[in-house]
């Protein structure tokens, strides 16, 4: 006898909904419980993507119901913005019209499913009962000075015509219609969360039950790192170029200097060049790649040398000004001071291009066995003054390390050393 799956399913369907079953009502005697699942973007209808992780939530939402807790467990749809006007433009229909037809479609097959949604508290993000708290919440921080507009690259894919996060960009590509991805200069509005970065990040220490990997991308995500701003001088013009680097003990393994491709001394250090051309080839090409491919450690390091030199002023020695796609302007100053034996970017990029490279931190494997970058502590050597002085990681914490070398650079004049700071991803 097979097992009338529709009509037992049908049957206890319609009880619960008669009942009420999972409407949320206060109740002072039962501890709450709120369970809220990611919204659906309701593009079309459902797929095993969806059942998959709302079968989970439903899970959840009625083991704590068993367990006496007063469950509340809504249901929305994240229906607003430029994707919903480009599936409107693909099924030849308004995008109003397109998308409440997809929820339509959706909230039925979801209560095919029998989860145990409030379906009372439904929400549809592209309805004005809905945003128009968006809008309120906007107009205060705006108010307040949180909220401002600016210029700035971004991932574009031209064919969803909308912004991707990096987190949407897989192997270059746009997670959704696997275009590829473009970057583009793009006037938007801005929420000054930057405000907010050391809070965010002493925040994130109070989530003791939360997944390690997801409080690991939080804090990758803001990126902090602490820094110093040294002055390197152009050999031709005097011209100086501020460079950020977290390792100012590593200064004297400094081989070269690297821009970010849309550093704004690039055009005026090719001009005239007989590189001229092929860095102008290089941008270009690098303009349509995404940021997260181009910072990436796994990936080939590519660049064009600008025809320019400029001094290291701790040793007064000639290095090259390079152009690397591994550079970005949202990091420090959109320069780094290139060390190889001790970044592991520089090394691969350094070996790409044959350029030279000098151990200052002593590490297991002499200059000709290195096949990585030395990225840890150690005693330096090859370091003028501070030739075979201890900056000593095993016994000092990276805050100690880090002051201890910029002391050590604290005989250079100011026109050459900047203020220590910390630098954040978050822009």
């Amino acid at each position: 006898m097979s097992y009338p799956f529709k009509e037992i399913e049908e049957k206890w369907q319609k009880a619960w909904e008669k009942q009420g079953s999972f409407v949320s009502l206060p109740d002072p005697k039962r501890k709450k419980y709120y369970l809220l699942e990611m919204f659906p973007y309701p593009s079309g209808k459902i797929h095993m993507g969806h059942v998959r992780n709302y079968t989970i939530g439903d899970v959840a939402a009625r083991f704590k119901s068993m367990q006496g807790f007063n469950v509340m467990h809504p249901m929305g749809f994240d229906a607003f913005g430029q994707p919903a006007e480009n599936a409107a433009i693909k099924n030849k229909t308004k995008p109003d019209t397109w998308t409440h037809k997809c929820i339509d479609w959706m909230r039925v097959e979801l209560k095919k499913m029998g989860f145990s949604y409030d379906w009372a508290r439904e929400v549809s993000t592209c309805d004005s009962p809905y945003y128009k708290w968006n809008q309120w919440i906007f107009l205060k921080m705006f108010e307040r000075g949180l909220a401002y507009k600016k210029a700035s690259g971004v991932n574009w894919c031209p064919s969803c015509e909308t912004t991707l996060a990096n987190e949407e960009v897989i192997d270059g590509a746009c997670w959704r219609c696997h275009t590829r991805v473009e970057q583009k200069d793009l006037e938007q509005w801005y929420l000054k969360i930057t405000e907010y970065r050391e809070r965010l990040l002493d925040d994130l220490q109070g989530l003791s039950n939360w997944p390690e990997r997801v409080v690991s991308m939080q804090s990758n995500w803001i990126g902090k790192s602490s820094g110093v701003q040294i002055y390197f001088k152009l050999k031709d013009t005097g011209e100086t170029i501020p460079v950020f680097t977290t390792r100012p003990d590593t200064i004297f393994g400094a081989t070269y200097i690297v821009l970010a491709p849309e550093h704004p001394l690039v055009k005026n250090l090719i001009q005239g060049n007989p590189q001229e051309k092929e860095a102008k080839r290089f941008i270009e090409r690098v303009s349509r790649e995404s940021k997260v491919v181009r910072s990436s450690s796994d990936v080939k390091k590519e660049g064009v040398f600008t025809g320019s030199f400029a001094i290291n002023p701790v040793n007064n020695e000639e290095v090259p000004v390079w152009i690397a796609d591994y550079v970005l302007m949202e990091y420090g100053t959109g320069a780094i001071m290139a060390v190889p034996t001790h970044d592991q970017r520089d090394f691969l990029f350094a070996k790409e291009h044959k350029l030279p490279m000098r151990i200052v931190i002593k590490g297991p494997d002499s200059l000709d066995k290195m096949t990585e970058a030395y990225e840890g502590d150690g005693i330096q050597v090859n370091s003028g003054k501070n030739k075979n002085s201890a900056v000593d990681g095993r016994n000092k914490n990276r805050q100690d390390r880090d002051s201890l070398a910029f002391a050590r650079l604290a005989y250079l004049p100011s026109a050459l050393l900047g203020h220590a700071y910390p630098h954040y991803l978050l822009p």
